[in-house]
């Protein structure tokens, strides 16, 4: 059995490991890369030839996971994708936005560099388009949580609760090849135990590999239970200030508890009554999404639908769908909220949004999400006193603020707390999903602090189990 690191190795994104076994090709995620010094990855063809993998199996809908699908089936795969039910309702509102922005930003990157006579370092070409996002529909068969899924007379499959984002789920492969019996874990994104919305990770007590999600293996989070204080207090300054909170929002689970979090307060009349726009077609789309499956939701979740108090409805909240509607959220005077995508500032309806704000010395620009290297969101968060956006450079007066305990992922502590669930035999252990020096810094700790046997696999690297 060999597992290649075609993602995600030393970096956070662009998510994808192939695994052969026994003559099975399978592929586990296929995600966008990112971060800004490897976008040129997106454009090189995929390192497994397409139509040479037998199945793909998909964690969860984000696009550093999912957001390479449609290039995949262009270049000629046509097996099935395998993903959770609510995976599988999520997975084209994700993608065919995907393609909707990469069609806009090639149209708009042509346009200015045609009026400036200049070709810039990416094709004035979509990655993707629209159109080809919607196709890749048709290849996803979903799948129950915790059932074995025969993929071969030697691979089984089984999708345990991750607690990242909704449908999102860690990958258990049963993999028998000749004598020997292997449980390969993937654990995609984990997420953070007592979340509002979605459910606690599945833990495990026994594998012989696992790949590992070690986005935040360095650091912890604020105390989860300070989230409202402190989205209460940012809101009640900058409003007093007469500024706006702009808060770039990644659709699938961050829009969602923010509001859980809005409507909570605004019911306990806490911040003041503010307009609170959310400034984005397919956290919209993704919101109805959440309502169809409250049976992936937390109980609390799920008690709150029952007693007709929605989480995701409030007084004082307007829903921009067109871009008529987004544009005429710059034009009011008075001091709102305005969520808008994409949540690392790569593109969408944000950037139209900080063109007008960040420049305030009143507003505030929060970001309630991870932020990758070299992204417009990780070089404001740096606190760079000015940034480029549409081709323009624009100075940084806004104020800058960050609650941490909004991530969908585990913190250093529990990801730890997440691994002690293992007995001995300790399994191997590779981390990916991390920036290479957090991997490294976890990696050590976990060597010489928990006695585990830690690799940090780089792009291209190969692990072959001994048969």
């Amino acid at each position: 059995m060999k597992i290649r690191f075609l993602g995600a190795a030393q970096q956070v994104t662009g998510s994808s490991f192939f695994l052969e076994a026994d003559g099975t090709r399978l592929l586990i995620d296929c995600g966008l890369f990112q971060e800004r010094a490897y976008l040129e990855r997106n454009w090189e063809p995929f390192p497994v030839p397409p139509d040479s993998i037998d199945c793909l199996l998909l964690t969860h809908v984000h696009l550093d996971h999912s957001g390479l699908l449609p290039k995949l089936i262009r270049e000629g795969f046509r097996r099935k994708i395998l993903a959770t039910a609510a995976s599988a309702d999520l997975l084209p509102i994700v993608l065919q936005d995907s393609g909707r922005v990469q069609e806009e930003d090639a149209a708009c990157k042509k346009k200015r560099h045609e009026k400036e006579g200049r070709r810039g370092r990416y094709p004035e070409i979509p990655l993707y388009t629209e159109a080809e996002a919607a196709r890749v529909s048709e290849f996803v068969k979903p799948v129950s949580y915790e059932k074995p899924i025969a993929l071969s007379n030697s691979i089984s499959a089984r999708f345990h609760e991750a607690g990242h984002i909704l449908g999102s789920a860690m990958i258990e492969l049963t993999v028998k090849e000749k004598k020997k019996t292997l449980k390969i874990v993937f654990s995609g994104d984990i997420g953070q135990r007592h979340k509002p919305l979605v459910r606690d990770p599945y833990v495990f007590d026994k594998a012989d590999a696992v790949i590992m999600d070690s986005t935040y293996g360095d650091r912890d989070h604020e105390d989860p239970a300070d989230i409202t204080t402190m989205l209460r207090k940012i809101i009640i300054e900058t409003a007093g200030a007469g500024g706006n909170i702009v808060i770039p929002v990644f659709a699938v689970e961050r829009t969602q508890e923010l509001m859980y979090h809005l409507s909570r307060l605004i019911r306990q009349k806490r911040i003041p009554r503010l307009p609170v726009f959310l400034d984005s077609p397919m956290a919209m789309n993704v919101t109805e999404v959440f309502k169809r499956h409250q049976e992936s939701l937390d109980e609390e979740t799920q008690e709150l639908f029952r007693s007709g108090q929605s989480p995701f409805q409030f007084s004082g909240l307007k829903c921009a769908r067109s871009q008529e509607e987004s544009k005429a959220i710059n034009s009011f005077r008075d001091p709102c909220v305005i969520m808008a995508g994409s949540g690392m500032c790569t593109g969408g309806r944000i950037k139209h949004h900080l063109v007008h704000n960040i420049s305030r010395p009143e507003a505030t620009i929060l970001f309630v999400g991870y932020q990758a290297e070299g992204t417009l969101g990780r070089q404001i968060q740096e606190g760079q006193p000015e940034v480029r956006i549409f081709g323009l450079y624009h100075s940084v007066r806004a104020k800058i603020r960050q609650i941490h305990s909004f991530s969908a992922h585990a913190d250093r502590s529990a990801l730890l707390a997440w691994l002690d669930h293992f007995r001995q035999p300790l399994p191997l252990l590779f981390l990916a999903h991390g920036e290479r020096k957090v991997s490294l810094d976890l990696a050590g700790y976990l060597k010489n602090q928990k006695g585990f046997h830690v690799s940090t696999p780089g792009l291209g690297n190969v692990w072959e189990a001994e048969a």
